[in-house]
């Protein structure tokens, strides 16, 4: 009883010191093992000592109740906590990482090594920060936004703009993850710039590869949160506080990201330092990467900043042009193979079309290797997956008949004969109801339809680009956890439809047209034709050699290669046409250009920050999903979005988190929030 009444004294003299403090509850589980709860003092309303609760026996005789502001709810601790730890918020310095001295060449790589492998870092136990990392923030923030991906609880926020400045998300898996990687950058540049045991080359490659993989984490934020805190070389909360004004400007901020890239651009070589996989990686960073990523900067500040957009997109159109016509980098003959598993024995270019892939590995609980609960995130809950990940019908339904990639990126549930038709919709063969690469059916709730079922209204449609190469069926969870999938950040189409983009916005309409009709071209599978026993032959032995029953072996790939080719419908005609059917705003092109993100890079990490970059995003919330209200009676018939609330642009902004706020008194929150 000391102990708690020395607490509650404590919490008096600490809420009168300061106010941004951490309250840090110690206890030991029946295990043994010892675990933390943590509270924000200004969250806290009142802490009150209880005795002999009965509604709380199992506590002991006496204890602490906490209640927390703007909460109904209280928590109970017993007496027998270890202990409490009052400190200031949780900053996310260097301080407690063991970092590599840099005393020779091999040590200079190996303290590069790390970055790598932290920037990869998925369900590691050595990252303290990233979260779910492969899966979100990236889905939440990246896809979700666009309606075109949705899901239920309280992912569902991100479909409803209810996100707010708490979200752990936000805080966590994103903040705090980037502001910890950049600080690692800014230590290791600063490191091996001072340092004399290595040549100047060595550390000028190095060095430039750093750099890019500080503008990448840089851009995360930026592109979420606008104007963020610029931490430079050798900075990090350790060395210069918590106390930072954000960028004065966006055109501050970009031209930081740009200087990164274009230093690190102007040393790397196409040709990656390594090519080994390592960790996931497909390579270290080259010069296709910090030409990718340079152009996307140019196109954020044009966005950000009107006046100078026309200089930026000539800029950001000359560093894609050298993307694009390099010889480096080629489109996958096949769409529909390109989240198949690739070998662990492969080469880096095993798929010419990837700039920049996370290979999320089929491991278990390796810690060398990186793996992610991917397949539980994007399953059917009545497969075993946990539903955090649904398409919506107005997505499924943006797709011209015959464009292979819708097919290849969903499942749909079994929806009976009749009810696809009376909305117009038209389904699939291969995939209406049933998986094609594991073989199995989709378990949904038939008498639902379009939708899930319940007062959450989910789709009845999942996405195959990650929950594809094992089961979460039949014992999943026993056996194969963790599949493989990749995570491509940047991919060689990226690339075209942004020089697209920068070509006419710079007036040069024709080439961007013919950009878009090439990718139109592999979307109906046209350069498959005559390949079938090629892209069969290097597909499905590892698609057969990941875990699966005997019932689950294929002879022949899950969805036919095309055998003749099919006549794909002129771009501009296409779209012109879709603009005046719809009511668009935007012209043809920025349809065009918008409407091939959508189904080129649905669940990918990109869809969002580009729709918005583009200045696109708002036409395509309104005109394809308009605010409906749709009667809970006819909600299972019902295949389209239910949008009530009224969209507002300047929340594709994010709130910057309560945490730093709390302990950075120099940063601001962004308008509307």
């Amino acid at each position: 009883m000391k102990k708690l009444i020395s607490l509650l004294l404590c919490l008096l003299v600490c809420a009168t010191a300061m106010c941004h403090i951490v309250m840090k509850i110690y206890q030991t589980d029946t295990d043994g093992n010892p675990y933390c709860t943590l509270y924000y003092l200004d969250d806290i309303e009142r802490i009150e000592l209880f005795s002999n609760s009965d509604d709380e026996e199992h506590l002991g005789e006496n204890g602490i109740k906490i209640y927390k502001k703007n909460y109904s709810n209280s928590s109970y601790f017993s007496s027998e906590l270890d202990s409490v730890v009052w400190e200031d918020y949780v900053s996310p310095g260097l301080s407690t990482l063991e970092l590599t001295a840099i005393t020779s060449e091999e040590t200079a790589k190996e303290r590069v090594a790390a970055i790598y492998k932290y920037m990869n870092c998925f369900s590691s136990s050595d990252n303290n920060y990233g979260g779910d990392w492969g899966f979100k923030p990236q889905i939440l923030t990246n896809s979700h936004p666009t309606l075109d991906t949705q899901a239920t609880g309280w992912d569902k926020d991100w479909n409803t703009q209810s996100y707010d400045e708490e979200s752990e998300v936000l805080t966590a898996s994103l903040w705090n993850y980037s502001y910890y990687s950049i600080f690692q950058c800014n230590k290791a540049i600063s490191d091996l710039m001072s340092a004399s045991c290595i040549d100047g080359k060595s550390k000028e490659q190095l060095v430039a590869e750093v750099r890019t993989i500080r503008a990448f984490f840089y851009i995360q934020l930026a592109s979420s949160f606008g104007r963020v805190m610029i931490f430079d070389t050798g900075e990090d909360h350790d060395t210069v506080g918590t106390k930072r004004a954000r960028a004065a400007s966006y055109a501050d901020m970009w031209d930081y990201i740009i200087g990164d890239l274009k230093a690190a651009a102007d040393v790397l070589d196409w040709k990656p330092r390594e090519t080994t996989r390592t960790y996931g990686r497909n390579g270290t960073m080259n010069k296709g990467i910090a030409l990718a990523y340079l152009g996307d900067a140019y196109m954020w500040k044009a966005y950000r900043c009107p006046d100078a957009a026309q200089e930026c997109y000539k800029l950001a159109a000359d560093a894609l042009e050298k993307v694009v016509k390099s010889g480096e980098y080629e489109l996958n003959e096949s769409f529909t193979t390109l989240w198949d598993a690739i070998p662990e024995n492969a080469e880096y270019k095993w798929n010419k079309e990837a700039i920049l892939v996370q290979i999320l590995e089929n491991a278990e609980w390796e810690s060398e290797k990186p793996y992610s609960f991917m397949k539980f995130h994007t399953a059917c809950p009545g497969n075993g997956g946990w539903g955090s990940l649904y398409l919506s019908w107005e997505w499924y339904t943006s797709f011209e008949m015959g464009d292979k990639r819708r097919d290849a990126s969903c499942v749909t549930g079994n929806i009976p004969d009749g009810y696809m038709e009376k909305f117009g919709i038209g389904y699939s063969a291969i995939n209406r109801g049933y998986h094609p690469y594991l073989k199995e059916p989709i378990y949904g709730d038939d008498y639902n339809h379009f939708n899930c079922g319940g007062a959450l209204s989910t789709p009845s449609i999942w996405s195959m680009k990650y929950w594809r190469n094992a089961s979460t069926f039949n014992n999943a969870w026993s056996v194969n956890m963790h599949a493989a999938a990749n995570i491509y950040w940047k991919r060689l189409p990226n690339v075209m439809l942004d020089y697209a983009e920068c070509l006419f916005n710079l007036g040069n309409e024709k080439e961007g047209w013919d950009i878009v009709n090439k990718l139109r071209n592999r979307a109906f599978g046209n350069l498959e034709v005559g390949k079938a026993d090629e892209l069969t032959g290097k597909y499905l032995p590892e698609l057969n050699r990941l875990y699966r029953a005997y019932s689950m072996q294929h002879d022949t790939y899950p969805i036919p290669f095309n055998e003749k080719t099919v006549e794909v419908a002129d771009a501009k005609t296409y779209y012109t046409a879709l603009k005046a059917e719809k009511g668009f705003s935007s012209p043809a092109w920025k349809v065009a250009v918008n409407e091939e993100r959508r189904k080129e890079f649905n669940s990918e990490p990109c869809l969002r920050p580009d729709m918005e970059r583009s200045g696109y995003l708002e036409d395509h919330i309104e005109h394809n999903y308009p605010k409906r209200t749709i009667n809970s009676n006819e909600r299972q018939d019902t295949p389209w979005t239910e949008r009530t609330f009224d969209f507002n642009p300047q929340r594709m902004t994010f709130p910057i988190p309560l945490e730093e706020l709390r302990r950075n008194s120099e940063c601001d929150q962004n308008e509307g929030y």
